[in-house]
């Protein structure tokens, strides 16, 4: 699918992963089970849609294996397919095409319940005055990432879903020079402990 015009100097990335059973949240599954696990990451979506509607900016959805809009409104969001590779080479790619007509872009994930539409308003701010910004994650990665433009590596040679992954991206940002602004640590859900500190979603499941 081809970028569309632009309505807004801004993008906003949002990937996702097809909701299907024993395909999502599998280190979540090893502990409720596949189909709690695919419960969680379908109201993980419904959160994330909804923040992302709050958001001035052109929204763009890369889903993970094949295009399927379901509850995504299609007048809402552009779809597109991730591209081959580990999560570093997708996340650059996404950005490639969309800063072709955008000035900055903004990614997240959806595996954070904490995202919120000022948020992601708040990132494309600082990203005035700031090179990038990244909003932290607990578990040393991050839920958030902005940019203006893609001059340094940033997305090579990291072991993704590790403490790793937040100290070396800033320590690569540092090095080459560039200002990073730290948004508020928020949390993703990947394993059960994560899931126990919002029981508005623990409570809703049958683990009987």
């Amino acid at each position: 699918m081809k970028i569309k015009i632009s309505l807004s100097a801004k993008a906003l990335i949002i990937f996702v992963k097809n909701p299907e059973i024993g395909k999502v949240k599998t280190r979540l599954a090893s502990s409720i089970g596949s189909k709690n696990a695919l419960i969680i990451y379908e109201r993980l979506l419904e959160i994330t849609r909804k923040e992302c509607l709050k958001a001035d900016a052109d929204r763009y959805l890369f889903f993970h294996e094949q295009i399927v809009p379901g509850q995504w409104a299609e007048s809402k969001f552009s779809f597109f397919l991730q591209t081959n590779g580990d999560l570093g080479q997708k996340m650059k790619s996404a950005f490639a095409e969309v800063l072709k007509t955008h000035d900055k872009a903004v990614i997240i994930g959806s595996d954070c319940p904490e995202i919120s539409g000022s948020i992601i308003e708040e990132a494309f701010v600082h990203l005035d005055s700031h090179d990038f910004v990244i909003g932290p994650s607990r578990d040393g990665g991050y839920y958030l990432l902005g940019l203006n433009k893609l001059d340094i590596d940033i997305f090579s040679d990291i072991n993704w879903s590790t403490e790793q992954v937040l100290p070396l991206t800033i320590q690569r940002i540092d090095k080459a020079g560039r200002t990073v602004k730290l948004l508020t640590e928020l949390n993703d859900i990947d394993l059960l402990e994560d899931l126990l500190e919002f029981p508005s979603l623990y409570n809703d499941l049958n683990l009987n």
